[in-house]
């Protein structure tokens, strides 16, 4: 990584991880009506822990420090899908209180869709207070989400009072607190559903002004195969688009949360906004064409050959 200070983790996550039972159907119901499931897996997933992921097979040192249970089944289950993918738990905080999201997830093939069924049963996210501010220095990038504002909203301050920049995973409204810290956030990246929503924007483009605010790097807003609008501190007023690459998709699980991890690992890495969009949107294609949530993720070699038979790259598209 190309960062000046030596950090321990190139991408330090604090937000939610989650266990998803995936169930695969041909088409999903209509209401009484009955389905066949195709298969099912149960995997690990949450918007932070599937960023996490993908950080750590595209080369990044990456840690968590989040809150897990004590010894229940579904944090042991995070725990154990975090070793193998060496990903550090030591800064992750320990609480009796807390636990993993649990989530169904449908995912249908015709047309190709997902459906997401969530719980929790006691704190994600987060922590209030720790971990300690000298963890969240060692960090080279933080990566939050709309989820435990007061332990997000702290953590942001500290990284921010060390210049160590915060990428955000925001799907909705993050409740009380949350209007205080979109603006401090610096690289935020939103799908364009909830873009749109938040900003009262008519198109992603819109949204990507809407969205940019005093003390902002980059703003990118994300369409699926649509690819994503993006601006950054050199060119605020004017977004460019960046398409997707042409893939058979066969699960979007997750690839929204691929993008922002590997985001974070283009941003560690000092990639430039062109590139490390054309990263990202290259890591979230490949996820695209593979069942699975984490599963999935491809790994570094797979990415760069991608880019590589990309020829000549996807230009860029300036705002008309």
């Amino acid at each position: 990584m190309s960062l000046s200070q030596p950090k321990t983790y190139d991408v330090l996550g604090i937000g939610v991880v989650a266990v998803d039972d995936l169930l695969y159907v041909d088409a999903y119901p209509a209401a009484e009506h009955k389905v066949r499931v195709l298969r099912r897996r149960q995997e690990c997933g949450g918007l932070t822990g599937t960023a996490l992921v993908a950080a750590a097979r595209l080369g990044a040192r990456t840690g968590y420090a989040g809150t897990l249970g004590t010894d229940d089944e579904l944090s042991r289950t995070v725990r154990r899908q975090f070793n193998d993918e060496g990903i550090d738990l030591q800064p992750c905080v320990v609480r009796p209180d807390a636990r993993p999201y649990h989530s169904t997830i449908i995912v249908a093939r015709h047309p190709p869709s997902r459906t997401i069924f969530s719980h929790v049963d006691g704190h994600a996210g987060a922590d209030p207070a720790r971990p300690t501010a000298d963890v969240i220095r060692s960090a080279a990038v933080l990566l939050v989400d709309h989820h435990a504002m007061n332990g997000t909203r702290r953590a942001v301050e500290v990284a921010r009072a060390a210049a160590i920049p915060v990428v955000a995973d925001f799907e909705r409204h993050g409740g009380e607190g949350f209007d205080e810290l979109l603006p401090r956030i610096d690289h935020l990246v939103l799908p364009e559903r909830f873009a749109m929503e938040l900003t009262g924007a008519d198109s992603p483009q819109e949204a990507v002004g809407r969205l940019w605010a005093p003390g902002r790097q980059a703003v990118v807003v994300t369409c699926g195969a649509r690819g994503c609008w993006y601006a950054d501190a050199l060119a605020p007023d004017q977004p460019r688009h960046f398409p997707a690459p042409a893939v058979d998709v066969v699960d979007t699980t997750g690839c929204g949360d691929v993008f922002h991890g590997a985001y974070c690992v283009g941003l560690a890495e000092g990639q430039p906004i062109g590139r490390r969009v054309r990263f990202a949107t290259a890591a979230a294609a490949l996820k695209a064409n593979q069942e699975g949530g984490q599963s999935g993720i491809p790994h570094r070699p797979a990415v760069d050959h991608f880019l590589k038979t990309q020829n000549p790259p996807t230009p860029l598209i300036p705002n008309p």
